[in-house]
């Protein structure tokens, strides 16, 4: 094993967990990952593997059931799945979204009803925020809840559900109120605790799950809308049991959520440095192995570097949340970051490749695919960079 993306200061137990999920990841992903991918086929053997290990409740409290791992320990493992398949990661990811927002926000008897079910993988997460013509702006959502007695009707259209069709529980931000003069519209927002049924077609009363979107890369997990249509939600499956706090809520979630991306993009950028080095030590050209160029050892020192400096920010995101500390700047230089190294060491090892690299029985054709996604996933490189400069100006705004 190299020596790039090792993390100082761990716990035996975090040693422990990322060597099994290390083991499962060389074992039980990446031999299978390639044919699965390529028949956008759910990896519903790994997905029970990962329950086995108890990974859907790694950051569930041990009161509930759960293992009550940090969220360090969290992006590392997801860094580990990530370089096995990257699919495999946004299974869980959406699902911890889901779980971190209920212990954070959740009512205490939506916390006992929920978690220890979430914990054993019984009840999969998904979140649900953004809309067909919404992108970025979360404010703009159209969805709506409307009171009646001790139910809300929605009704609305939502978008990129990743999950959408394997969950049976789905977070779902709608606007509780009619825009104001003077009230911004993220102060009439609330978060839904939708349960359905798993599956495609309408999945309970007033709730359809179209079908899988077909997608470039990201295979094997489903992506699916979400059509509310007089769809009836209890009145106590509002999250915290409080309306208009759901922007709050699910911006808090993303945090966690834009660590995770990061951690996604370190493992890709991790397996496609892996695939790079060691293909350039295979091939040869002009009687040596193309490694011993001097253009290909540029490529690799500038791979190597960006693996190590992705994986920093993201570890350092992560342990800014877990102490408690507003981490919006860090977990956005994070993101950012990661998914672009990731995008240029994936196309190095790709170019590294040569003509091979745009074959489908070469592992870094499937990469070359899947590392965009992480450039829009969970806010733009543009929206990042707004979050960025907003905190950089607050940390150092002049007086006088």
């Amino acid at each position: 094993m190299g020596r790039l993306a090792q993390t100082e200061g761990l716990t035996d137990i975090q040693r422990e967990i990322l060597a099994t999920v290390r083991e499962f990841v060389d074992k039980e992903i990446l031999p299978v990952a390639t044919e699965l991918e390529h028949r956008d086929e759910y990896p519903t053997r790994i997905v029970e593997g990962l329950k086995e290990l108890g990974l859907f409740g790694l950051m569930i409290p041990e009161e509930y059931g759960g293992l009550g791992e940090s969220l360090l320990t969290y992006a590392l493992c997801v860094e580990e799945i990530a370089r096995g398949w990257m699919s495999v990661s946004g299974i869980i990811n959406t699902h911890f979204i889901v779980a971190y927002m209920l212990k954070q926000h959740g009512t205490q008897e939506q916390k006992d009803y929920f978690l220890p079910k979430m914990a054993l993988g019984e009840i999969r997460g998904a979140f649900s925020m953004s809309e067909p013509a919404l992108g970025s702006d979360v404010s703009a959502i159209t969805s709506k809840a409307v009171p009646d007695g001790d139910e809300y009707v929605l009704t609305g259209q939502k978008m990129w559900l990743t999950n959408g069709g394997t969950s049976t529980l789905v977070a779902v931000l709608c606007r509780t109120g009619e825009p104001r003069e003077g009230v911004p519209p993220h102060k009439s927002m609330t978060t839904f605790l939708v349960e359905k049924e798993p599956g495609f077609g309408e999945v309970r009363p007033g709730l359809t799950i179209p079908g899988k979107i077909e997608k470039m890369g990201y295979k094997g997990v489903d992506t699916t809308e979400l059509i509310m249509d007089g769809l009836r939600i209890p009145a106590d499956r509002v999250l915290g049991g409080e309306t208009n706090r759901g922007f709050y809520q699910m911006m808090d979630g993303v945090e966690v959520g834009r660590v995770n991306v990061a951690a996604r993009g370190c493992g890709v950028a991790q397996r496609a440095f892996e695939l790079g080095v060691a293909y350039a030590q295979q091939r040869h050209t002009f009687g040596k192995p193309i490694a011993q160029h001097q253009a290909i050892q540029f490529k690799l020192a500038e791979m190597g570097t960006k693996v190590e400096a992705a994986h920093a920010m993201m570890v350092n995101a992560a342990r800014k949340k877990d102490a408690g500390a507003r981490n919006d700047l860090e977990a956005g230089m994070a993101k950012y970051l990661a998914s672009e190294y990731c995008k240029e060491v994936v196309e190095d090892a790709f170019r590294i490749h040569g003509g091979y690299g745009f074959s489908k029985e070469y592992e870094i054709e499937r990469l070359y695919r899947e590392a965009p996604m992480l450039l829009i996933g969970e806010g733009t490189a543009e929206i990042q960079k707004m979050i960025i400069g907003r905190r950089l100006l607050e940390d150092y705004r002049t007086h006088g």
